[in-house]
């Protein structure tokens, strides 16, 4: 079960809420008298650089992969302003943490080269004999 004072990122990996920091504004576009009166939008602060819930190899894969996320002071910043609640916003922006952080730290795995097989050489080679003779009867006898 999920503990509620972590943010869980990955099996292996969860991120103390106490290390997150919540700025709550105004939302800009349509929304009429509320989105004018209530703080919805929140911005959510996570200080990479002294965060204990990455070594240091993660930090500096997360530290180049989310370089455009990262503020003047190292913190990955992110907002969410599209739902109407305060704390619908929050749990978005958990959300979105969460997935971009799991994302950045994900490595693929390497393509092994492999080579094709003697059937799919030999189909190769039946197939373009098979090409090349019926351009031949197309053309005729020329000799």
């Amino acid at each position: 079960m999920d503990d509620p004072n972590q943010l869980s990122v990955t099996p292996t990996l969860s991120i103390p809420r106490t290390e997150l920091h919540y700025r709550a504004t105004r939302a800009g576009g349509p929304g009429g008298q509320h989105v004018n009166t209530s703080s919805t939008r929140i911005e959510l602060l996570w200080d990479l650089a002294s965060s204990r819930a990455v070594d240091d190899d993660q930090r500096e894969l997360l530290r180049t992969r989310l370089a455009a996320r990262l503020d003047a002071d190292g913190m990955v910043r992110v907002v969410a302003s599209d739902r109407r609640s305060q704390q619908q916003n929050k749990k978005a922006a958990e959300e979105r943490l969460a997935s971009l952080v799991r994302h950045a730290l994900h490595v693929p795995k390497k393509r092994r080269a492999t080579k094709p097989t003697k059937a799919a050489k030999e189909k190769r080679l039946a197939n373009k004999k098979k090409h090349s003779d019926l351009k031949r009867q197309r053309r005729g006898d020329l000799d």
